[in-house]
């Protein structure tokens, strides 16, 4: 038993088992100060679904070793003109989700394009260049946000008739249209959003399917070895783009899953961070800078999203008093730190 054990921890490392022990002490701890129990999972699953995707983005340009994708808003970006879109066109149910997809993705697969195009120019640099992708995207979208013509009374700034608005709710539109689907109640407060989970495994397995395919193995290679790759007539450039465009469609499609969950569009500054979670959920879940597996990704979030639900509603109940935004910022943060300084690690 104690072999077992000794090589389960080897297999799953020390840091994913040290932060699940937490993760299990906050649930168990949860009843003794008056937290129930039933809320936090139901809280935890939800989050862990909202997520997932995003997560899920930063394994084809991993593999391609293109490495982590700060550049992730980019395909935010692209996710939130097909949602706002969707809202003016007036479509609801599963058929204002499906067009917002459907014009999200086109979209995202154009930024990936000329966002791969840029990094096979800064190779050595990826992730740097890709924070900067990141950051001046959002910010210049912050100008267009203003200048764009939608003209949905639902989105519009009321005072001035023009420039969409910090937030717009998608409720009429297609709010839990993903959520709901097959979804399971238990009493009050535990919920479990089937539908939402069909759709990401479907995604994961759309990707693992991918990744076994002759060019997901030609993209993998090249993350291994693009010198071995490159003599054995594998375009590496292509393969590079290809992952990049993979991971700004999946943050497309990601995105408005979460909004259909979370029941808002943030625009301006809401995309500015989204990509620091996703790297450290991937980076907890056990993967490196050079590989990536459906485990890690699936692991990762729910640990990340476990944390971040639990840890502010058990020590708000302890300590008598409502800091869960600052302890939620707090420990998001530290765990975003720990991450990114495993990356280092396992970089050396």
């Amino acid at each position: 038993m104690n072999e077992k054990l000794k090589g389960f921890i080897e297999e799953a490392g020390w840091p994913r088992v040290i932060i699940g022990l937490f993760l299990l002490s906050l649930f168990v701890a949860a009843p003794f100060v008056q937290v129930r129990v039933d809320a936090s999972i139901s809280d935890t699953l939800v989050r862990f679904g909202m997520n997932g995707i995003l997560v899920l983005a930063m394994v084809p340009m991993i593999q391609s070793g293109c490495g982590l994708n700060f550049g992730l808003p980019l395909g935010i970006i692209a996710g939130l003109l097909g949602a706002v879109t969707s809202i003016q066109l007036a479509f609801t149910g599963m058929l204002g989700f499906l067009t917002a997809l459907a014009i999200a993705i086109p979209l995202a697969a154009l930024f990936g394009t000329a966002y791969g195009l840029l990094l096979n120019r800064v190779k050595g640099d990826e992730m740097m260049i890709a924070t900067y992708v990141g950051f001046s995207s959002v910010a210049f979208m912050c100008m267009m946000w203003l200048l764009l013509p939608y003209t949905s009374p639902t989105m519009i700034w009321g005072y001035g008739g023009s420039g969409l608005r910090t937030t717009i709710s998608v409720e009429g539109y297609w709010l839990h249209i993903l959520s709901d689907f097959l979804s399971v109640q238990v009493g009050e407060y535990f919920y479990i959003p089937t539908g939402m989970f069909i759709f990401f495994g479907f995604m994961c397995f759309l990707m693992w399917a991918f990744l076994h395919t002759k060019t997901g193995t030609a993209m993998t290679a090249v993350g291994s070895n693009p010198e071995f790759a490159r003599a054995s007539g594998i375009d590496v450039n292509r393969m590079r783009v290809v992952s990049v465009v993979l991971s700004t469609v999946l943050a497309s499609i990601g995105i408005i899953v979460y909004q259909q969950s979370f029941g808002f569009v943030q625009l301006y500054m809401g995309p500015f961070y989204m990509a620091f979670p996703a790297v450290a959920a991937i980076l907890l879940g056990g993967a490196s800078v050079h590989k990536a597996s459906m485990v890690n990704v699936v692991i990762g979030t729910f640990l990340f999203q476990g944390i971040l639900t639990m840890t502010p509603s058990v020590i708000n109940s302890l300590l008598q008093t409502d800091m869960s935004e600052v302890i939620r910022i707090v420990v998001s943060n530290g765990m975003i730190l720990y991450a990114l300084t495993r990356k280092v690690q396992v970089k050396r």
